[in-house]
This record gives structure tokens, C-alpha cells and sequence, in this order.
């Protein structure tokens, strides 16, 4: 497996939530929809159409994870709603929370602290003002399991 810096890690998981996020919206192969997320985001300044190649790869490299874990990731995060329902968890919230999943579970070279700073500072740029917490709260009850 490639080691990736942390710029490009910060750029990829960025990029893969984006990209999870306009996939809940459709119904589209998640695979065919790769090449046209990447050809939309040429025009948007400053975000994942200036990201290197290494937050690319790092960002293909979790979407194909998160896809093929996806069931398993969504019941363990269902398991630790602590009041909440499943489907009052926002379309942000739930791909940042699948993201710091699959890494906690899934890249033994990702720190458990790391991920789940990542995921804050990333619910901080995309999410509601209460994302942060939320995704703090929701980890901390999947780091130990």
C-alpha cells in the first residue's frame, strides 16, 4: 500500500466525502461516477480539481474501501446513534462518520487519534455547527469496539 503525506490525506478524505455526499443523491454506479466528479470539480477553485495526484489516489483509494464496506460501516454506525434515528444523521455527517470508520477499521496505517481529528476538522468545513460534536460523540463510541 502507497504511504500518502498528510496534505494529501486532509485533500483526499475532503475529496471522498464530497463525492460520497453527490452520490447519495443518486442512483448512479458509484464506479462510472468516478470520472465525471473528477471533470466537475475542474471548475471549482481551490478544492479537489487542485488536489495532487496523491489525494486523488488517497481518495480512490477510500471510496473503493468505503463501497465495499459500506453495509458493514453503516450498521456499526447505526449501532452507536446514541437518541438518534438513522435517517435524521445529515448526508455530510454520515459519509465524514463512514470515512473515519473505514480508516479506524481499515487502515492500520491511520492513528485512531488522527482519524477521528480529521473527521472533525472536516464536519468544521462542510458541516452545521453542531457536526463537529456530533461526530466527535458518534467516534468516540466506535473507537473502542
Amino acid at each position: 500500500m502507497k504511504s500518502f503525506n498528510r496534505k494529501s490525506r486532509r485533500s483526499g478524505r475532503e475529496c471522498a466525502v464530497q463525492f460520497l455526499y453527490g452520490l447519495d443523491f443518486t442512483e448512479y454506479d458509484w464506479e462510472s461516477a468516478l470520472d465525471d466528479f473528477w471533470a466537475s470539480m475542474a471548475w471549482v477553485p481551490d478544492d479537489c480539481a487542485a488536489v495532487s495526484e496523491d489525494a486523488r489516489a488517497y481518495a480512490l483509494q477510500l471510496i473503493e474501501g468505503i463501497m465495499q464496506h459500506r453495509d458493514a460501516l453503516d450498521a456499526e454506525i447505526t449501532g452507536a446513534l446514541a437518541n438518534w434515528a438513522p435517517e435524521r444523521v445529515g448526508r455530510i455527517e454520515r459519509n465524514i462518520l463512514r470515512v473515519a470508520l473505514f480508516e479506524l477499521r481499515h487502515a492500520p496505517d491511520v492513528p485512531e487519534k488522527v482519524a477521528m481529528n480529521e473527521a472533525i476538522e472536516i464536519a468544521k468545513r462542510f458541516g452545521n455547527d453542531e457536526a463537529p460534536r456530533f461526530i466527535n460523540g458518534v467516534l468516540d463510541r466506535l473507537k473502542g469496539e
